[in-house]
């Protein structure tokens, strides 16, 4: 069949897309579609996509205008049972003939070629493929039934369902409209252009002209151009104030899906407000009015710049209006900051024992308490200020109950530390109030001082315990307390800042704490293990193969600093070239052990018994390797360790190339079993390197 292709547009118009999902539901929108043609069989070129506020779109190039046609083959019944002794098919055959839609005439017998059909009824056709327009709208209803939309919404007595009303849809194949229906609406060849600038009809000619019609009606539908184009126009502003524009990425793809022709203009606010701390001012702006603000030597200037979705012929005006609005909303800011701090941040202590902070676990005060006590013991071991760590405990949740963190909820932490300095505090139990939720994400900053450190890391273990003793153990994708990130947090905390402490040792403690609902019997056991299992993503990040991991976690350590180190000193051993043998003669000799007692096997050597050179030459090595690893052992050295171990290869490999360790007399055989046991156990000392 001769084959053509042309270009293909769908625009799908609706009321104002959900900005924060714009981007997510353009991406997914594009990608079930190019799906949904690849599934159809259907060959096709470029593809473009479009996401502006009121309009989702793909241009495809060079679509094939037709499926090719298919040859198929269908078996039935056996022949010998397809035809009676007249020669005149049977009900067998005449049913399998009806189901293909053929007649018994088309029935042919499956000859010996054809396998296990061989001798069975056959019947050979050619599906004709379909026009691709006949596809096309059913290709793009799925993919938009598909789209990642949590909550849909219906509109007039439309029983339709779509994250908007839908008000228009363009499709066309080539400069032909396609005969289709998706949402309830027909396919039609008009858009619409921007809402104030050009809102009659745009008639698109075909598809690769969309983006430049519409254009001419005041509608940029690249994301990408206009994200361009915003970040240029704000970035140009902040420099004609004398400053640097701070364009947080998410706010920039926010901002981007808010306007379809944006147009950057700066204002001003009193430069009174500049006394609240900046992060109230701009969590004002950006969150509230989706507002840039600028920066000058570290400091905020008083101005910020909007993005207009209009090209006003007096733009003073639209700046004027933006000044009026942002105004209030910083007076609030301001009033919540002069009312918070006419109150010391240790008398809010009180109200937290109202708030609830998990049911059976008690109030935001009983874990401030917890924290408390846990972090105090975790200083006594490691040297820190239990003072600093005691008055830190009782600060650090307070803020939750100022109006500023009610107001600005992204602000907790940091209008504690900012009402701790206030009042006096020392400047490590202020730097606390923030260093508490470090890290917040994979890749954050970790707390700078001692004190801020160990809240940070009673404060996740509180949770961890507390929450794994009511058996809230994440599943799946579903994680509502986030303690998969909390785990990660405190094995970071653990091995960063060298906290040389077992996590069976620190989860003891904590459960040790004073808890309204009593934890789990299997809590601490099924909590190692949750944890230990995120050390698996934490290594794979850094592209350190999983098995030796998996060599180290067969020792059964859970001291976090301690698996680090190991891990790190396997993996540089892993790319020694005497690693692989090693390895290998490790696991060999872990199997000859296992089936000769393992366990129960003495590694105490008689060298009266080592008859043949190599076993004398590994024992001496062994001896030697045993006395050099002593100290380093002690320091934790495994790297320097392995080191040392790598020299064991030439003897290992002359061992076994020449020494039979099962042999006749039993006194030998256990002789040499328990040479094997001295070599396993220097290894197994660091890791259980078999498993590499």
């Amino acid at each position: 069949m001769s084959q053509s292709n042309k270009d293909f547009l769908v625009e799908l118009g609706t009321e104002e897309l959900p900005p924060t999902a714009l981007k997510s539901l353009s991406d997914a929108f594009t990608t079930g579609v190019e799906a949904g043609l690849t599934d159809a069989g259907i060959s096709f070129g470029d593809v473009t996509s479009y996401a502006a506020p009121r309009r989702l779109a793909i241009t495809i190039e060079a679509l094939q205008t037709e499926q090719e046609d298919k040859e198929e083959t269908l078996y039935g019944p056996p022949a010998k049972i397809a035809f009676d002794a007249d020669g005149k098919p049977t009900k067998a055959a005449e049913g399998f003939a009806s189901r293909a839609g053929a007649t018994a005439a088309d029935l042919q017998t499956a000859p010996d070629s054809h396998g296990k059909n061989a001798g069975k009824l056959m019947i050979q056709r050619t599906i004709k493929g379909k026009q691709t327009s006949e596809l096309l709208g059913d290709i793009v209803q799925n993919s938009l039934d598909k789209l990642p939309i949590p909550k849909r919404m219906r509109w007039g007595a439309s029983r339709v369902e779509f994250v908007r009303p839908v008000q228009w849809l363009v499709m066309l194949l080539g400069n032909t409209v396609v005969d289709a229906e998706v949402l309830g609406l027909k396919a039609g060849n008009t858009s619409r252009g921007h809402r104030f600038h050009a809102p009659g009809e745009v008639t698109i000619a075909e598809p690769l002209a969309y983006q430049e019609t519409l254009r001419g009606a005041y509608v940029m539908t690249s994301f990408a151009e206009r994200s361009a184009l915003i970040k240029e126009q704000v970035t140009a502003e902040g420099k004609k104030l004398g400053g640097e524009a701070i364009i947080d990425d998410d706010l920039l793809d926010e901002v981007t899906a808010l306007n379809e022709w944006p147009v950057a203009l700066a204002g001003s606010f009193d430069e009174d407000f500049l006394r609240v701390p900046p992060e109230a001012l701009v969590s004002s702006m950006k969150e509230h009015q989706k507002y840039f603000h600028v920066m000058k030597d570290g400091k905020l200037l008083p101005n910020f710049i909007t993005v207009s979705n209009i090209e006003s012929k007096d733009p003073a005006q639209v700046i004027s209006g933006n000044e009026k609005v942002i105004r209030p909303r910083l007076a609030d800011a301001a009033f919540f900051w002069d009312t918070d701090r006419k109150q010391k941040l240790e008398s809010r202590f009180e109200k937290l024992e109202n708030v609830v902070w998990v049911n059976k676990l008690g109030s935001i005060a009983d874990k401030a308490r917890r924290i408390s006590a846990l972090a105090t013991r975790i200083a006594g071991e490691t040297g820190g200020d239990a003072a600093l760590v005691q008055r830190a405990a009782q600060l650090c949740k307070n803020d939750l109950v100022s109006q500023m963190v009610f107001e600005f909820t992204d602000l907790q932490g940091l209008a504690g530390k900012y009402y701790a300095e206030h009042d006096g505090e020392r400047a490590d139990v202020a730097a606390a109030m923030v260093e508490q939720y470090m890290p917040a994400f994979a890749g954050d900053e970790l707390p700078a001082t001692q004190t801020g450190t160990l809240i940070a890391l009673a404060d996740r273990l509180d949770s961890l315990v507390g929450l794994f003793g009511l058996g809230q153990i994440p599943t799946g994708s579903k994680d509502p307390f986030a303690l998969r990130r909390a785990s990660l947090g405190v094995l970071r905390l653990l091995v960063e800042k060298e906290i040389d402490i077992d996590l069976s040792t620190l989860i003891d403690w904590a459960l040790a704490s004073k808890w309204k609902a009593a934890p789990k019997a299997d809590t601490k056991a099924t909590l190692i293990e949750y944890m230990l299992d995120r050390f698996s993503a934490w290594y794979a990040d850094e592209n350190i193969p999983t098995g030796v991991f998996q060599a180290v976690r067969a020792l059964g350590v859970t001291n976090a600093l301690d698996i680090n180190r190991r891990v790190k000193a396997v993996y540089e051993f892993s790319k020694l070239d005497a690693a692989e043998s090693l390895a290998a003669a490790n696991k060999r000799v872990s199997n000859i052990l296992a089936k000769n007692g393992g366990d129960t096997v003495e590694a105490k050597v008689n060298g009266e018994l080592l008859s043949q050179n190599e076993e004398q030459v590994l024992a001496r090595e062994i001896a030697a390797k045993q006395q050099a690893l002593e100290p380093l052992m002690a320091n934790g050295d495994y790297a320097a360790a392995l080191n040392e171990l790598a020299g064991l290869r030439t003897a290992v490999d002359a061992f076994f190339d020449n020494v039979m360790v099962m042999a006749d007399d039993d006194a030998v055989k256990n002789n040499r079993l328990a040479l094997l046991k001295q070599l396993q156990g220097l290894f197994i000392g660091i890791a259980d390197i078999s498993v590499l």
